[in-house]
């Protein structure tokens, strides 16, 4: 017997059909929170994520009527070294709303785009986040992705499952390479039209850690995309 075939990525032709699909299937409250509730973003970040590939919306297993959506997502988590051996973590993020959110600490993410290798997306992850003149020397990644399922930090009562591929990397040049600093985002929101109402990272802050714990284990929150996943 033939195993059943994976759900087919759902398709939203426009920002009143994704809503119109999503509000009988979260929860009550859920859909009015996003982008009003500190840290979040809002209903068109999600419509912009799904129409240039960032990630994609799966019905559920379930066979409800009203079953549950889940929202996928391939990241790339760049774990950035220095000469001494430190690892870079990013520990908040300035939003376009004036929102100061806190991120892990975690390593430099990236939402992968439909084709994209987890190298190419580690390589574009720096140029957006860190900037052109900083350069890296990719490593590789690592064998196998792990897989977490949680809620989406930044659109709260919709499940997520992230997918992380690990890239491992050393710095060259172009940062600080003590203490904690901070970098302009430069590709969030890049070729999107009518992204001015979307909520966009604008900064983020950075540190050096000397802990061997890798805080890619941890949640991310929100990693991504746009800047980031999350």
């Amino acid at each position: 017997m033939r195993p059943p075939s994976p759900p087919r990525p759902l398709a939203f032709p426009t920002l009143d059909a994704l809503a119109a699909y999503l509000r009988p299937r979260l929860p009550a409250p859920a859909l009015a929170s996003w982008g009003t509730a500190p840290g979040t973003k809002n209903l068109l970040n999600l419509f912009l994520e799904l129409s240039c590939g960032d990630c994609t919306l799966l019905p559920s297993a379930a066979s409800a009527p009203a079953a549950l959506v889940v929202r996928a997502v391939h990241v790339a988590t760049v774990r950035i070294r220095n000469r001494r051996g430190a690892l870079l973590v990013e520990t908040r993020q300035l939003l376009s709303d004036g929102t100061l959110r806190r991120r892990g600490p975690r390593p430099v993410s990236e939402k992968m785009r439909p084709g994209e290798t987890p190298e190419a997306a580690a390589a574009r992850a720096v140029r957006e986040e860190l900037g052109e003149r900083v350069r890296v020397r990719i490593l590789g990644a690592g064998a196998e992705p792990r897989v977490e399922e949680r809620e989406s930090a930044s659109y709260p009562g919709l499940p997520a499952r992230y997918v992380l591929h690990a890239v491992d990397a050393e710095l060259v040049e172009g940062l600080p390479e003590e203490g904690e600093f901070d970098t302009e985002e430069s590709g969030e929101g890049e070729g999107h039209d009518g992204g001015g109402e979307a909520i966009t990272v604008k900064r983020h802050y950075w540190a050096w850690i000397d802990d061997q714990e890798d805080p890619s284990d941890a949640a991310p929150a929100a990693v991504a995309g746009g800047a980031g996943a999350q």
